[in-house]
């Protein structure tokens, strides 16, 4: 957990890092049933940019330390919340692009599941990826109660008051003209809960301070937002080869999204003004919050 000289070096890093972890730890697809496990590879390996996992990462040197020991159990942890929280996106991912839900052919540069393999199959990776995370979050080398804590934070983030309700509220949106504070609303619970959780078990695996733990709150739903509100605007400023996914579909699916509501220039506006608010959270955690800082840098002048 040794500080890196430069950001870019350490944000490489630690995707490198939970890839080889994902990879390793993920069912070989010689294993029976042996093509749903290579769908459950296709699914997450490969792609995407790890932003939940160097969230974990972040938030765990900065509760941490630079130079926590690797024998206090603190890294295989945060290695432990890392993998469980890409699993979960990635689940997400295959089911949000099935044709019952937003029906998308493109996903990271390549076809979406359901496309490379078939929708019964997507559908069960799906589900097998979504217990296997809170598996690997139970093998955390921490105290039960704190394992029992993670375990309950990631499922809240993912269930019915977080990610797939945000979905729901999504699905039935097409069409509508939403307020802020309704459209706000779905995106904290369909994006920003998982981003949020992230951050939340890093600081969990490193056992915060309740005073690491307040400013790591203020931080995960500023970003989590943030993240919403500029994939909005790539919705539109970007192009598919650019984004790895279908550019302009949200607009030509109807649904309501931050550029629709507020316009082009607002919307970014809006990014930047959530940008600060996490930059100024993390005062209190000084230079130990380095990292989170540089995700949030990397979250909101992204351009895919």
């Amino acid at each position: 957990m040794a500080y890196a000289e430069d950001f870019s070096d350490w944000v490489s890093g630690r995707a490198q890092r939970v890839e080889r972890l994902l990879d390793q730890w993920l069912p070989g697809s010689d294993i029976l049933p042996m093509r749903l496990h290579d769908a459950m590879r296709y699914a997450v390996l490969g792609g995407g940019k790890r932003v939940r996992a160097a969230l974990v990462y972040a938030a765990g040197c900065a509760c941490a330390g630079a130079t926590a020991p690797a024998a206090s159990g603190i890294e295989t942890a945060l290695d432990r919340a890392a993998a469980a929280v890409e699993l979960v996106h990635a689940y997400s991912l295959v089911h949000d692009d099935l044709p019952c839900m937003d029906d998308d052919t493109l996903r990271r540069g390549r076809p979406t599941l359901h496309v490379q393999y078939d929708e019964a199959t997507a559908l069960l990776a799906g589900d097998a990826l979504q217990p296997l995370a809170f598996d690997w979050l139970a093998q955390m080398p921490v105290p039960p109660a704190q394992v029992v804590r993670a375990i309950r934070l990631l499922a809240q983030a993912a269930g019915s008051q977080g990610m797939a309700g945000g979905q729901a509220i999504d699905l039935e949106s097409v069409g509508k003209v939403l307020t802020q504070a309704e459209l706000q609303r779905m995106h904290t619970l369909k994006t920003g809960a998982l981003l949020a959780a992230s951050v939340e078990l890093g600081g969990m695996a490193a056992s915060a301070t309740p005073a690491e733990r307040a400013a790591l709150d203020a931080y995960g739903q500023a970003m989590g937002l943030a993240f919403q509100v500029v994939d909005d605007v790539l919705d539109v400023t970007g192009d598919t080869a650019q984004l790895g996914k279908t550019a302009g579909k949200d607009a030509a699916d109807n649904k309501p999204t931050y550029v629709a509501l507020l316009g082009l220039d607002a919307a970014r506006a809006l990014a930047g003004e959530l940008h600060e608010k996490a930059l100024a959270s993390l005062e209190p955690l000084g230079e130990s919050g380095r990292w989170l800082a540089g995700v949030a840098d990397f979250i909101v002048l992204r351009n895919n």
